[in-house]
Order: C-alpha cells, then structure tokens, then sequence
C-alpha cells in the first residue's frame, strides 16, 4: 500500500515551470499552484498580462491532488435553512454558482484539449438510513421547480440499480455533475497557463508580503522577490507565511482516501452499476466513485485529525472496514493508496472571495473546491480586470472564528459533536 494520493502517482510529472529566480517585476503574482490559482494564471495569462505564480511546493499537489475526484454541482448546504438565513434570491445565486462551475472545468478541458478523463457522470446522494430519503425528498421538492432542473428521485425499490450493498434507502441524483483525474487535470492546467506565458515557480514559498502604494505589493519568496501591481492569494488555508488573517478564518480539517486494486468489470456492474459520483448523507459520510483504470476510491473524515503517515494509516483501516460494511464483496480486496489531505472550512462551510488589504483572494471552499476553486480562478481574473460583480460571494462576512488562531485544536470535540448527530438522526 503506498501512502501517496493516486491520482499526483498516476498524473504526469509537470515539466513547464519557471528555472532559476523569479523575475524583478510582474503585473500579477498569484500566491498558491492548486485549481485556483492555475485558473486565474490562465486567464490572466490569456489578457497578455505578466503572471508570475509561485507554490511552496508541487502544482496541483495539496488539496487539487488529493481529493476525491468529484467535480459535483449544487451546495452541501440545507437549500431552505439557507434561504431563511441569506434569502433566496442570494441562496439560488450560490447554488447555480457551483452548476456554473462544472461547466467551467468542462470548458477549459475542450478549450485546452485536457486529457483527464472528464465525464459528465451525474452525483447520486445516497439515504444512509431509510428516514433520510424523506429528507432527500424534500430537497428535491425545495430545488426542482426554480433552482435545479437537473434533479432526480431514486426510490429506496430501485437503488440496486445505481448502488447495491449494504445501507443505501433511495437517492437524490444531481445529473449535471462530472469526474476528473484531478492529477492530470492539474498537470494540464499549469502547462496550459505555461503555455500562454505564465511564469510558474514550484519550491517558492513566500515568506513576507510588503505593500508599496494600492495594490501593488513586493512579494518575498525563496526563489526571491517580485514586484506585482496585484497579488491573489490562491493558497488554501494559508498555514505558513503571512497570512495570519485568512488563518483565523479558516479550519483545516483531516480527509482521508483508500483506493483499492484493479477491481474486475463484473462486480464493479454489480456492486456500482450506475458508476456516478457518490456520497452519504450522514454528518461523518463516506463518498466514493471508480476510477479511469477500474479501482474504487472511498473517502471520508474518518476521523477528526490532520493529515500524517502515522495518521493515514489509522484513518486508512477505518475507511476499509467502512468500505468492507458497505460492500461485503470487497472483504478480500487489497488496498493499493492510502493518503490524506487537508479540507480548508469556513465557519458556515461557503466559500469567501473578495480584497482584502488590497489582496485579492479567493479560499475556504470547504471539500467542494474542485469546481469551485477552478471557477473562482476564472472569476477572480475577471475581477482583478475590474468586473467585482462577477463574484458571486462578494461583500460576504467573514469574522475570524473565536478562539482560533491557526491550529484547530477544537476538531476532536466538533468530530463528538457530528458522531452524535449521527446516531440520533
């Protein structure tokens, strides 16, 4: 079993990036190589501008290379308890946002002739106890008329026909969404916006960010120092450098995945046949698809702590008997990846987009970012031209979580909390 995540294994080495020191002067530093701010160096790049973009360590390797390879539509959120609290005029704007998203992934694998496996396969949300298909049912009351044609019920009688094993009780489908190796995807992204002129530094931490006048900054980083008229920060959690405020609002929590062996095309028609993207609708979930080379990959906060070889592997016996529950068929299946990832979260688990200090950012997409984070690279390049309205997330309030300074040392009590929901819902 290798403790590396499958798809950075299986996804070219990237070979486009920048040699030497950075450049004295450039009109847009990006800060952070995962989905977001490959995004954004692409579509700068596309309006001519120099773009110098530095990661700390590998393109695509934290959070874009480490998840589950869903690229889903629609909030995690409660359609209508988010209604109540922000109305729904701006509850059906975030929603689309996330719709809108896939289709611009999709975009830019055409645009860019991406080889990465992208297919529209559609997320089917599985009942994991038979009183929650009620509740699916009234999500899909709550979204079908004005929010989210592309919806459709799975009863309990036929969900042998999408999913079949132990714990599945009907289905919510969200038919729009789609699947990627995000490995190759993130490898195709970098030497598109490569390709198109972005200067891409990996091994480039930065380390201190001074403002000169606006929005202009010098960006200290230990392949040197830029001069940029406007930085994005694209950068996740920002755990390390200067990035104290965004680390007060963010909580990186622990995710694991295991994928199994090559697994024969018979039991995957059995155990998978409708071979979607899934996931549970408990509290502490699972979720799990196949992938391009027929194994299954299964995932899930198995448990509330940050990501560690020792970690991994923990987590990575939790998630197999899971899976083994689950599917009874897979009780002899050898598990060839174990690894974990970091999931930055905001408070109310919505994204935050905006400027701050004369900083752009775009960062907390809360385990939903292989969409979103590709999309608000787009946006934020459309903003940073002058367009804020584009922002779907723009004037939200973001207060800084109580008692948070950057290590969440409150998880093992949030994960009690959700384990509790759990046995009584």
């Amino acid at each position: 079993m290798k403790l590396a995540s499958y798809w950075l294994d299986t996804a070219p080495r990237f070979s486009a990036g920048a040699e030497g020191a950075v450049p004295a002067k450039a009109d847009v530093v990006i800060v952070g190589g995962g989905f977001t701010g490959l995004s954004a160096a692409l579509a700068l790049s596309r309006k001519n501008l120099s773009v110098v973009l530095l990661e700390a360590g590998q393109v695509a390797g934290e959070a874009s290379g480490r998840n589950g390879g869903q690229c889903n539509g629609g909030l995690a959120h409660d359609f209508s308890e988010l209604a109540a609290r922000i109305g729904k005029d701006k509850a059906k704007e975030l929603y689309q946002s996330f719709v809108s998203a896939v289709d611009t992934v999709e975009k830019i694998v055409v645009d860019e002739k991406l080889d990465c496996d992208f297919n529209r396969c559609g997320k089917l949300k599985v009942a994991a106890k038979p009183e929650h298909y009620a509740k699916l049912q009234q999500v899909y009351r709550d979204l079908i008329d004005d929010v989210d044609p592309q919806l459709a019920l799975v009863a309990p009688q036929d969900i042998a026909r999408e999913v079949a094993g132990n714990g599945f009780y009907g289905g919510l489908l969200q038919k729009t969404s789609a699947q990627l190796h995000v490995g190759k995807f993130g490898v195709g992204l970098a030497d598109a916006a490569a390709r198109r002129g972005a200067r891409i530094f990996e091994s480039a931490g930065v380390t201190r960010l001074d403002q000169l006048s606006g929005q202009a900054y010098r960006v200290h980083s230990s392949r040197g120092t830029v001069e940029a008229k406007q930085v994005l920060l694209a950068c996740g959690g920002c755990g390390t450098g200067p990035f104290a405020y965004f680390r007060r609002r963010l909580v990186p929590v622990g995710s694991f995945i295991i994928v199994t062996e090559v697994l024969p095309q018979a039991l995957l028609d059995v155990i998978v046949p409708g071979q979607r993207n899934y996931v549970t609708t408990r509290n502490i979930g699972n979720y799990f698809r196949i992938t391009p080379d027929r194994r299954l990959l299964f995932g899930g906060r198995a448990r509330f702590a940050m990501s560690n070889p020792r970690s991994d592997q923990k987590s990575g016996a939790l998630l197999q008997a899971a899976m083994v529950e689950m599917f009874p068929a897979l009780r002899d299946t050898r598990i060839d990846y174990c690894w974990g990832g970091s999931v930055d979260m905001s408070a109310d688990r919505l994204p935050r987009a905006g400027v701050h200090k004369d900083l752009f950012y775009s960062l907390g997409y809360s385990g939903h970012g292989v969409q979103m984070a590709v999309h608000m690279g787009q946006i934020m390049a459309d903003v940073m031209m002058g367009n804020p309205q584009s922002n779907p997330w723009r004037g939200m309030r973001w207060p800084p979580i109580p008692g948070h300074f950057g290590k969440p040392w409150f998880l093992p009590l949030v994960g009690a909390y959700y384990q509790l929901r759990d046995k009584l819902s």
